[in-house]
């Protein structure tokens, strides 16, 4: 969930009626409960009645950036262009602009905005250099390092003891998946102000990216302990609930709608609450009210919700309908692993073939959009079920090589499977890497790496193996098969090897003396062999001389 941070205790520029600052200072606090009507209020209220107050421009643009139902990029900008048309030099707005401008991946424009704006205040305006560090660490195409330098230089200034800072701080390390770094800032800025919820609240998703339930619920629960009215936290324990206990969900979202402003976004959470409920009818009739109501601005998860819940209903068309839809108006960032899990299960449910095998596609891109393994994991097993279904064995090894992936410690089975995935696949190539380096590499004491190596080798050479593409790993596994612990169990595989060798060297290479050597070595074996011997005998048996016609004229 992206969000706009900032510290309780952030300095306001100073403007000289004081009402205007109360005001400003409550649009802040608005901002800091992620309710971003109520901030969008105050600020325009501040600037109705001065048009030249610097701090109300800057964070009246940074709401209408993260403003959930009415997000306006392009009006935040022209906002800021505006101002910076008569207040070339404020470096507020500088900072406010860069920030605009990192968003649209302008990098270089954004950069020199953040320079001048920290040489005009030289590096001494904490509420600056927050801006830049907070600009960098919230676009996407922002520099988590160059934040943590700029933020770095505002811990330096004269008597700091900034929260906001350290929010900053931990917000640059958790973008650079630095989640020691990140909790100790987290846990810095509490330090500095004790009831700063949001502290608490991020030290949480650290953890609820890691699935560590033990910490990131106690966490969230201490949050709103410090401040009962900060809403973020409802808003995640209400999700983690959501599937788990509908009675605690149930309960977490009565508290954030008492506490955050009413609008769309309450309504999707109602609808939300409704799916989690098991009402699908209820919950897809709601979603295509307030797409109806809303039209173009309402969020893309309705249509997701009408996805879900028609696919539950068995309405596949108009599941499929929505699904696409959701994909065609959703940005990017509230695109989850499971929405496309969701159509690639829709998919599989088509009635032609073509719609069924592009699920493989969508359950790849599931993989690589999760951030869980056990997530990940699941998307692949489901994927690999419904290629066994389908007879697509294509695709069943490249959902093996993505389930593979997803394992932190694979073992010898996982290993396996990857390998066997890719030989029923027809990758032979693959599966002899797999099987000839890595297997064997790894599990020297197994025979299983020795044989899978030898007939995925065998796999790519001709019928008759005129190639000898195999000869040397047969040799291998022949030897390894007499000489490993329990040598007696590999018996049938040692066979095998042997009597692709004696075939090469009597078929391809001519030399039946070496083909009857390793007929010998099979009754060494295997003493019972019925087929040895005679394939010896054959082998061994002179040639028939041909028979002498008498000569013309004899009596």
């Amino acid at each position: 969930m992206r969000k706009i941070r900032f510290s309780l205790l952030a300095a306001a520029a100073v403007i000289t009626n004081i009402s205007f600052a109360q005001t400003v200072e409550q649009g802040k606090k608005f901002l800091y409960y992620e309710r971003y009507k109520s901030a969008q209020d105050a600020f325009e209220k501040v600037l109705a009645a001065n048009p030249n107050n610097i701090d109300a421009v800057y964070w009246l643009g940074q709401t209408m950036v993260h403003r959930k139902d009415t997000r306006d990029t392009a009006g935040a900008k022209a906002l800021y262009q505006k101002m910076l048309a008569t207040n070339g030099s404020a470096p507020l707005l500088l900072a406010g602009m860069g920030h605009i401008e990192l968003m649209q991946g302008n990098t270089a424009d954004a950069k020199q905005r953040f320079e001048t704006a920290i040489s005009l205040t030289k590096a001494k305006d904490i509420n600056v250099l927050n801006a830049v560090g907070y600009a960098n660490t919230d676009a996407k195409a922002g520099d988590a390092n160059y934040a943590i330098e700029k933020l770095n230089l505002a811990t330096q200034t004269k008597n700091f003891n900034n929260a906001q800072t350290y929010i900053y701080l931990g917000d640059a390390y958790r973008k650079l998946i630095d989640g020691g770094n990140a909790v100790t800032n987290y846990t810095k800025a509490l330090g500095a102000d004790p009831k700063l919820a949001e502290a608490k609240f991020k030290i949480g998703m650290i953890y609820y990216t890691q699935n560590n339930k033990d910490y990131f619920l106690p966490a969230f629960e201490d949050a709103i302990q410090i401040d009962p009215a900060y809403a973020p936290a409802y808003y995640q324990l209400f999700y983690y609930w959501y599937f788990r206990d509908v009675n605690k969900a149930a309960t977490y979202l009565d508290k954030y709608v008492a506490n955050a402003d009413q609008g769309p976004e309450v309504e999707y959470l109602k609808t939300d609450f409704l799916y989690a409920s098991g009402k699908n009818a209820e919950a897809k009739t709601k979603a295509q009210e307030l797409i109806s109501q809303y039209g173009d601005k309402v969020s893309p998860r309705m249509y997701r919700m009408v996805a879900y819940t028609a696919d539950t209903l068995g309405d596949i068309q108009a599941a499929k309908q929505a699904i696409t839809t959701f994909f065609t108006k959703a940005d990017t960032s509230i695109i989850m692993g499971t929405d496309y899990e969701a159509l690639a299960k829709i998919n599989s449910k088509m009635p032609d073939s073509a719609t069924k095998n592009e699920a493989f596609k969508y359950f790849g891109m599931a993989i690589a959009r999760d951030t869980l393994p056990e997530n990940k994991a699941k998307y692949a097993n489901e994927g690999i079920e419904l290629a066994k279904k389908l007879g697509n064995k294509a695709a069943a090894a490249d959902l093996a090589a993505a389930l593979y992936k997803t394992k932190k410690d694979p073992s010898n089975a996982d290993l396996y499977n990857l390998g066997m995935a890719n030989y029923q696949a027809g990758n032979y190539k693959n599966a002899g890497t797999i099987f000839c380096e890595q297997y064997e590499s790894k599990y020297p004491n197994e025979i299983f790496g020795y044989l899978w190596c030898a007939r995925s080798l065998q796999a790519q050479d001709d019928s008759l193996n005129s190639k000898g593409l195999a000869v040397d790993a047969y040799e291998k596994l022949v030897q390894m098969g007499r000489t490993l612990p329990d040598s007696a169990k590999y018996k049938t595989q040692v066979v095998q090897g042997l009597f692709y060798l004696a075939s090469y060297y009597n078929d391809v290479k001519k030399d039946k003396p070496k083909a009857v050597t390793y007929m010998q070595k099979v009754l060494e074996v295997d003493p019972s062999n019925a087929s040895a011997p005679k394939i010896i005998e054959a082998l061994t048996k002179p040639p028939k001389q041909a028979a002498t016609k008498p000569k013309s004229g004899t009596k």
